[in-house]
C-alpha cells in the first residue's frame, strides 16, 4: 500500500480578462474517479492545498449535464462526499515528497488562478519529476507546470510531451475568448510539447514518469496508467 499526494487548488474563482471573477474550483470527476481507483487498489490519499485551505469544488462539475445525466451527477456527488481527505488538507508548503509514492493533480479552472504561480507547488513538481516517482496531472491541472521553474529560469517540463485542456475545448466551453491566457498556448511558450487529441475525448500521454490527461474524460484512464507505474 502506498500513499498518493493529491495537490489541489485552493482558489474558488478564475480571474477573466475583464477583471471579473468566474466561480470555479476543482472539477469533481477529476478528483473522484482517480481517488476511487487509487483507494480500490489499496492506496491511501493525502490532499494538499496552498495554505491548507479546504479545496472548493466547481459547482458546475456537479450538474447533470456535466456528468452524462442525473445518475452520473449523483454518483459523482456521492464520491465527493466519501472523500473525507478533502475536509482535512495539509499545507502544500509543508509537504515532504519522501512521504509519498506518487503525486496527482486534478484540474478545474482553479489551478489557472493559484497553482500556475505557486512556488510550493512548483517545488513539489520539480522534486517529483526528478525523483522518478509517478506524477499524474489532468485537464487544467497542467497549469501548475508553469510554476515548475528551475534556478536558471527554464521550465522543468520543457521538452516533455503532455496532454492538457486545449484551446479548442476552452473555446467550445465558452470561456476561451474571456480568458487572460489559454493553457495550451502558455505551456507551448514554456517549451512543453502539448499533444492535443480530439476535443472531449479521452487522451492520455505518458512521457517517462509523467502521465497527463487532456480533459475530464481522461481522468479514469490516467488513474489506470498511474497505477501501472506504481506497480
Amino acid at each position: 500500500m502506498a500513499t498518493i499526494l493529491f495537490v489541489m487548488t485552493g482558489a474558488d474563482h478564475w480571474t477573466l480578462n475583464d477583471g471579473t471573477r468566474h466561480a470555479t474550483g476543482f472539477w469533481a470527476e477529476e478528483a473522484v474517479a482517480p481517488y476511487e481507483a487509487f483507494r480500490a487498489a489499496g492506496h491511501q490519499v493525502v490532499v494538499a492545498t496552498p495554505g491548507g485551505v479546504v479545496p472548493p469544488v466547481d459547482k458546475g462539475s456537479l450538474a447533470a449535464e456535466a456528468n452524462g445525466g442525473q445518475e452520473g451527477a449523483d454518483r459523482i456527488a456521492a464520491g465527493l462526499d466519501a472523500m473525507a481527505e478533502l475536509r482535512r488538507p495539509v499545507r502544500l508548503e509543508d509537504v515532504d515528497l519522501g512521504d509519498y509514492a506518487a503525486v496527482f493533480y486534478p484540474g478545474g479552472h482553479g489551478p489557472m488562478e493559484d497553482l500556475a504561480v505557486d512556488a510550493a507547488s512548483g517545488r513539489v513538481l520539480v522534486e517529483t519529476l526528478e525523483s522518478g516517482k509517478p506524477l499524474g496531472v489532468v485537464c487544467h491541472g497542467p497549469a501548475a507546470l508553469l510554476a515548475a521553474v528551475r534556478e536558471d529560469g527554464s521550465n522543468a517540463f520543457a521538452g516533455y510531451r503532455v496532454a492538457a485542456f486545449t484551446n479548442a475545448e476552452e473555446l467550445q466551453a465558452g470561456l476561451g475568448e474571456k480568458a487572460r491566457w489559454l493553457l495550451q498556448d502558455r505551456l507551448t511558450e514554456a517549451g512543453v510539447d502539448v499533444r492535443a487529441g480530439e476535443p472531449w475525448a479521452p487522451n492520455v500521454v505518458v512521457d517517462r514518469n509523467l502521465v497527463t490527461g487532456q480533459n475530464p474524460a481522461s481522468s479514469e484512464p490516467l488513474a489506470a496508467e498511474l497505477l501501472k507505474q506504481l506497480g
